[in-house]
């Protein structure tokens, strides 16, 4: 498989609600609230992603939901990537694999790309965290004990439990709204499937049960749909279905790959990666699949969405 697949499992050491509440804490100047044809004036709109545009590493960005006035936020070199925000727009977690580290780590750092600081400290690959909806958590995934699994922690990065074990290789949680449930990746059944369980590890639940891969679950904001990409079709593409699993339906149609959906706080759009223009850039689209506008245009590597609303002021 091509360079998804490798943001995902190999990069580079291994694997690689209603709207949240707003912060009144100033991103940059730079990053000022603009307006737009559908929603108005929006209280400063963001996304976090991951870019290799700084030397070809891969480094944590910010921008305007529209790709204006990019901003990097990490410069240590080699890869930090898979940003994720606190519902409160205040902080960023972040995987991390930098020389000092000897692994790749889970860290976390202030909106604006200071204080950077490690949550996780072992000799494994930890990788893919998001937040609770309470801001209190941490879901994440390790391979400390021998297979890639979920784990979560409080947000100070204390009290690691593990909460699958399976001994499959278990990716990419993705909370419910209400914090009561976790929808993940999973090769448990022989092929990628999206489960959900609770979030204390508990009953899990195939959702798609699907001979194709289906990966990269993303839990609406509204609660009532899961986004994913599957290449059931014959070729991998952007889904989405009802938390239960039913009603699967394709949004994106192009013969290139589409990975990585994320979806707005409001739940009226989802960004996600495609290299349908010939390079690995960051589009937008309603639920429905509509108006897929592209919103980064550079020569580097950009993936791993992630938004975020912030008020400037």
């Amino acid at each position: 498989m091509n360079a998804p697949k490798l943001l995902l499992l190999a990069l580079p050491f291994g694997w690689a609600c209603s709207d949240p509440p707003t912060s009144s804490r100033t991103i940059d100047a730079s990053l000022a609230a603009v307006a737009t044809p559908e929603e108005g004036v929006l209280a400063g709109q963001l996304l976090a992603f991951a870019s290799t545009r700084d030397q070809g590493s891969f480094q944590v960005f910010v921008m305007q939901e529209h790709g204006l006035r990019p901003r990097q936020l990490t410069t240590v070199p080699n890869y930090n990537a898979r940003p994720n925000w606190s519902h409160d727009g205040r902080r960023i977690t972040f995987t991390a694999c930098r020389p000092t580290d000897q692994s790749c780590e889970i860290y976390v750092m202030n909106a604006d790309g200071s204080d950077q600081t490690k949550l996780t400290d072992n000799f494994s690959t930890e990788q893919m965290s998001v937040w609770s909806p309470d801001d209190r958590r941490i879901a994440f995934v390790s391979d400390r004990d021998g297979t890639p699994q979920i784990y979560v922690m409080n947000a100070d990065g204390s009290q690691q439990t593990r909460l699958t074990f399976d001994g499959a290789f278990d990716f990419l949680p993705t909370w419910s709204p209400d914090g009561a449930r976790l929808a993940f990746q999973t090769s448990r059944d022989g092929n990628d499937e999206v489960y959900v369980m609770n979030a204390d590890g508990s009953n899990a639940v195939n959702l798609t049960r699907n001979p194709a891969a289906d990966q990269f679950p993303a839990w609406s904001p509204r609660g009532d749909q899961i986004a994913f990409r599957s290449d059931r079709d014959g070729n991998f593409e952007i889904y989405v279905m009802n938390v239960d699993g039913s009603q699967p339906t394709r949004l994106t149609n192009t013969a290139a790959e589409e990975y990585y959906p994320a979806w707005s706080p409001s739940g009226n759009r989802i960004a996600f990666v495609s290299d349908r223009d010939g390079n690995f850039e960051i589009y937008v689209m309603k639920p429905d699949g509509s108006l897929q506008t592209r919103v980064t245009s550079n020569a580097a590597f950009d993936a791993d969405p992630a938004w975020a609303i912030t008020v400037t002021r």
